[in-house]
This record gives C-alpha cells, structure tokens and sequence, in this order.
C-alpha cells in the first residue's frame, strides 16, 4: 500500500519520515515497526528493513553509484556474486543502464541520480519504503517519467510506502491514500476522490485550491 503525505513546508512531513526510520526520538508515544518498537536497541535491525530515499538520491559523492548501492550489502556480508545479481535486476526494473552505475554522482543527472538512490533504497528488498520529496528538484519531463516508473515499482514489489510531496496531483498518481498534513497533525486521510468531494478541514479545501491545473492558466485568445 502506498501513502503519500502532502502539506506545506514546516508542517512536519519530513519529521514523520525521520521518526519512522528512528533518526528522530519522539517526545511522546513510541513508533514501530510490524509491531517492533523502533529504539535505540532496536534501530540497526529495524533500519534494514526500511528503505529510505531523499531529495537528490542523498547519495554518497565519493563514491560511486554502484558502491552507493552496494555499501550495505557489503558491509553485512553478501556474497559478490548476490549482490551482481540484485543490482542487475533492480537496474533493470528501474530503467537504469548498468554503466551509469560506474559513473560518481556528480556526473549523473538528477534523474540519473534518483534511480541510483531507489535502487540503494531497495537493495536489502526492505519491508518499508520511504520517499522524501524524492522527484521535487526535477525537471517536469523526468519527472513525469519518473512518476510512471515509480509506479510501476511500487506495484510490482508490493511494498508498504510512505511518500512525501507538495504535489497533490502527484500524490493522486502514486498512492492510494493521501494524508494531508498542517501544523503537525493529520487532517485527513483519504483516497484523492473523496479528498476532493467531501474536505474534511478548510485548509484541505485550501490546499486543493492551490493546486492550480494548467488549463486554469489558458488566456483566450
């Protein structure tokens, strides 16, 4: 099941994510994970489980693509011949040519680099996936292709996602629920259907508004 988390900045969307992945201690109440409880005890083992992708790829830039892929899996003991065979089938499936793997991130493209950081994000095949505002510095073209391969990923490997973005139509496209965020708490969870025919806040009924389509800004000739 895929959740995209939508609001304005500062509303504590990424801060969710965080809490998620144990890199914020919440102040009150407990996160966890398939039941386990996300701590200081608990983090490493909890942290493998959870694929974690940011703005840019947040990839490592003294290394390269396939040694930002392939970091954990080398450190907990894989085989050469396991990890050759799952970047190879996850290059695949995220449409990325296996030489740009060789290349640092610096001389990748920004679409470029997103694929490698999905594909560091997916490479221990974690339970949860979390991306955060991973396609916002994009231009509109990748972007939009990106958008339909994220699809098809999220589809295929059944995962449990948490997606943050300031894109309602994008959100629309990739999940099945949106939660719409404002000051810290979750005003409304709910497919993009019933968001837009029964709001249950006047900021969501705001935030709709905002999101302003393209026809709208036609002039006549």
């Amino acid at each position: 099941a895929t959740l995209a988390i939508i609001g304005p900045s500062g509303c504590g969307k990424s801060t969710l994510l965080r809490l998620v992945v144990g890199l914020v201690t919440p102040d009150t109440g407990s996160v966890a994970i398939d039941g386990a409880p996300m701590n200081a005890a608990s983090a490493v083992a909890l942290r493998r489980r959870i694929g974690y992708v940011i703005q840019d790829g947040g990839l490592f830039p003294h290394l390269t693509g396939r040694e930002n892929v392939t970091l954990m899996p080398r450190q907990i003991g894989w085989t050469a011949e396991r990890i050759a065979a799952r970047v190879d089938e996850l290059a695949a499936m995220a449409r990325l040519e296996a030489a740009l793997l060789d290349r640092y991130p610096v001389q990748l493209s920004g679409g470029q680099r997103q694929r490698v950081g999905l594909l560091r994000a997916l490479v221990l095949d974690p339970d949860v996936l979390l991306l955060d505002e991973p396609l916002g510095a994009l231009d509109p073209i990748v972007r939009a292709q990106l958008q339909d391969d994220l699809k098809v990923v999220f589809h295929r490997l059944r995962k449990t996602v948490l997606l943050v973005t300031h894109d309602m139509a994008e959100a629309a496209h990739l999940a099945e629920e949106i939660a719409v965020m404002n000051e810290g708490r979750i005003v409304q969870r709910a497919p993009i259907g019933e968001l837009l025919a029964h709001p249950a806040d006047p900021f969501v009924s705001r935030l709709i508004a905002a999101q302003r389509p393209l026809a709208s800004l036609a002039r006549p000739q």
